[in-house]
């Protein structure tokens, strides 16, 4: 970060993400414990999974992967039939 900037970061997260058929919606750096939160779109998990495996692999970062949900899917996912049984019901 200190020889190329954030540009840099920023730079090299948009050619993974677009690579991947993905879009970034953000990217901030951070104080603290986590350098930098990136909100992406991408394809499919599968397509976020390995994106975030090469980030992983060189050593240099982590990634911590989060899908979210819109209300829409939400309450798709609230019309879902389910059998699931509580214990002790």
């Amino acid at each position: 970060m200190k020889s190329e900037g954030g540009s840099a970061r920023v730079a090299a997260a948009t050619s993974l993400v677009e690579g991947m058929g993905g879009k970034i919606d953000s990217f901030n750096f951070a104080f603290g414990g986590t350098d930098a939160y990136v909100t992406v779109e991408m394809p499919d998990d599968v397509s976020a999974a390995a994106a975030a495996m090469a980030v992983s692999a060189g050593g240099g970062a982590t990634a911590r992967t989060v899908v979210l949900l819109t209300a829409a899917q939400i309450d798709a996912a609230a019309e879902k039939q389910t059998t699931y049984r509580p214990p002790g019901n």
